[in-house]
Formats: C-alpha cells, structure tokens, sequence
C-alpha cells in the first residue's frame, strides 16, 4: 500500500509508527466511565468511544461535557453479547426492524445481528446513537463499531454515511484486496471494499492501516503484552483497541472477561509502560486530528 495520505497531512514520515491508544466499551458498566476518567487524566491513552444504548452512556456522556478534551466518539452498538445485562436499540422497539432478538435485546452475536438485521433499521439505529450522543451535549470526535457489527457489505452504506453528514472519522481500513482477503472477506466482497476504501480516501476521508486488540482471553503480564505490541507495531495508522474497567462487583457479575479488563486499566495507568512506548518511537495521536482533515458533510 502506498503511505497514508491522512499521515502526511498531519505531518509524519512514511516510515514512522503511528497509534491510536483507543479504550473500548465507554459507558458499558459504571467501571468503564471511572476508567476512562482515571486514564485520560494519566494521559497514556489518546482515544476512547461511548456505547449510547448502554446504561451507564448518561454518566459518560456527562464525563465528556465536564471534560471537553477527552477525545470520545460513538462506538455504534448493534449486538449485546452478555447474558445477564442486557440492552437494545433505542429507535424502535419493533421485532420487525431484525434488530431485536427474541427476548428483546440486541443479538448476542455480530452473525446474528447480520443475518437479521434491515438495513433500513440498522439506518435509523446508528444516525440516532449519534443523535442522542450530540442531545446530551457530547461532541464526539469519531465514530467505530462494537464487535465489528457494522462491517457488512448490508450495513457499511448506513455506517458511512452517518460518518460523512456528522463528520466524524470512520475506523476503516485503507485496505487493497489482499488486505480485505486477509480479514476473511471472499474475492468479490474484497474487490468491492477495496474499490470503497480507495473512493472514501480519494475523497478525503482519513483511513487507518492496522488494527491490533489486546487479547481479552489473556489478562496475564498485561504490561508485557503491550510493550511488545507496541514494539512490533509496523508503519503507517493502527488503531489499538484495549477494554479498560475498574475492578467492581458489577464489573466481575455481567462480564467474564473481567480479568482482562481490569488488567488493561491497571496496564495503561503503568509508568512503565509510559516510558516504554516513548523509548521504541510510537507516536501516538487521537481521533481529533483525523476529525480535523474529514471532508465537509
């Protein structure tokens, strides 16, 4: 792939290593809001985004009204995955929208939610995630996806498009068709993604390179872990997703994965790992400046 044209504006190299330390799952669970609050105040993160359906989206868009610099964006919510807290969409409450399971939540899985979905309802959906995020007097700086859920050939028009009329940056990858293929798509879906991906950067959209996640099967040596991710971060934009929570009954009680969340929390709040990241060059940014290059709606 030829070099991020959203890097050179801003000001990098080709060859230099850049990251969006981004924390997942905003407003999930009250340990999530406390997190974030405690991380953007150590400084190491640089990115987070809100899930508004969820019941704790009032305190973390409050969080973000008392605090104009965190840079926060939507974290667009088709899918609840636990199986005692539940959530649903807040457009309809209509079966008929395939947005809804049969216990009137959002499908557990990102297949399901797929498969059932319309996506004139997935439409409606995401354009009103954002809407209430700006009603409570957010600003939100970007807009990704909870589990991937919008990344169907059905549902990436509606994604798209709320990104460009609220100009706010999409995470999408600046793929060719290797690289669609090498993220499971077959050669057709890959061909038309690739086509997409050169269409939305010929226009001016900022696109990422590389997208790496922190395990959430494997909360041991967590601050290894990340050092040597960020060791091995290759050139361009990565969007580097971790799922930080404070260690609460509620968080250990809805969520298996609790070990892995608390250790990304207790990892990105390390000195250590601070001075790592400095010491092998990653040069860190946030979704703000690639909101500052999006087109005009």
């Amino acid at each position: 792939m030829s070099p991020n044209p959203a890097l050179r504006k801003l000001g990098f190299a080709e060859t230099d290593r850049v990251a969006i330390l981004h924390a997942d799952d905003i407003g999930m669970c009250q340990s999530s809001v406390a997190a974030f609050a405690d991380l953007a105040a150590f400084g190491l993160i640089s990115s987070g985004a809100v899930m508004v359906p969820c019941g704790w989206f009032p305190a973390a868009a409050a969080a973000s009204r008392a605090h104009p610099g965190y840079d926060l964006g939507v974290h667009l919510t088709l899918t609840c995955e636990w199986d005692a807290y539940r959530w649903g969409p807040i457009s309809t409450c209509e079966g008929e929208s395939g947005l809804i399971d049969g216990e009137g939540y959002f499908y557990r899985s990102t297949e399901e939610a797929q498969a059932h979905g319309r996506p004139d309802a997935v439409a409606r959906e995401l354009a009103a995630q954002v809407e209430r995020a700006l009603a409570t007097g957010m600003r939100p700086t970007h807009v990704d996806t909870h589990m991937g859920a919008v990344y169907s050939p059905a549902f990436l028009p509606a994604y798209l498009h709320v990104a460009r009329r609220y100009r706010l940056p999409p995470m999408f990858f600046r793929h060719d068709e290797a690289g669609w293929r090498a993220r499971g798509a077959d050669a057709d879906t890959a061909a038309a993604m690739a086509r997409l991906s050169r269409q939305l950067e010929g226009d001016g959209v900022p696109l990422i390179d590389h997208i790496l996640m922190l395990s959430l099967d494997a909360p041991d040596d967590r601050v290894g872990q990340a050092r040597r991710a960020f060791e091995s971060l290759p050139p361009g934009l990565t969007h580097f997703i971790i799922h930080p929570s404070q260690d609460t009954p509620e968080l250990r009680a809805l969520a298996a994965d609790w070990p892995s969340r608390v250790a990304d929390y207790q990892a990105f709040m390390s000195e250590e790992l601070r001075t790592h990241l400095r010491s092998v060059g990653v040069q860190v940014i946030g979704y703000r400046a690639l909101q500052e290059l999006m087109p005009g709606a």
